[in-house]
């Protein structure tokens, strides 16, 4: 297993350093087959030192080929690592499991991963929706997004005239997405 850590926007001790190798090394004992796990580590400057160091962490599975991902905040980098550390061992767990109730849970407790395994099904747009994008304000968006009880809308905003994507975040808020179109 191959852990990259690097760090944005500040300088990583060693400490630090060996604190987070032993955090995320620990995952391999929750599934046997990680390829390689990447970790992020950025130090923002927010008006929340709760939210001042983020750590994204991305691993890498043989097992069926998965990936995890996790983004975490917190005003030490130590509590951020753990809880993207927590986050990582609780989608790892649950991975573990659904092999388990596939029946291949004894190759994955062997180490055992030469049986070929069945080919997951291609995904496919199994439904497709038209609608009308009208012109409106970002709070506008919003009500229509709570009256939908959706979790994301898209509309044009008035005054740029531009498609904006608005969605529910977990902490409850909202996000907006503006995409910029790049032309050749």
């Amino acid at each position: 297993m191959e852990l990259q850590i690097t760090g944005a926007n500040l300088v990583i001790t060693p400490r630090s350093q060996r604190y987070i190798e032993g955090k995320f090394n620990k995952l391999i004992k929750h599934l046997p087959d990680i390829i390689d796990i990447k970790v992020e580590i950025t130090e923002e400057s927010t008006k929340s030192p709760q939210e001042r160091y983020v750590v994204r962490a991305a691993v890498n599975s043989g097992v069926g080929r998965a990936a995890f991902h996790a983004e975490e905040r917190a005003e030490d980098l130590q509590q951020a690592a753990d809880k993207a550390a927590d986050v990582l061992k609780t989608q790892l767990e649950k991975h573990k499991g659904k092999l388990y109730d596939r029946g291949r849970g004894n190759q994955l407790v062997r180490g055992k991963y030469n049986q070929p395994e069945p080919a997951e099904p291609a995904r496919k747009i199994v439904k497709t929706k038209r609608f009308i994008i009208e012109p409106m304000t970002a709070e506008e968006a919003i009500d229509q997004m709570e009256r939908l009880a959706h979790d994301f809308f898209i509309y044009v905003d008035d005054k740029s005239g531009e498609v904006r994507l608005l969605y529910r975040r977990k902490d409850g808020n909202y996000g907006l997405i503006q995409p910029e179109f790049k032309m050749k």
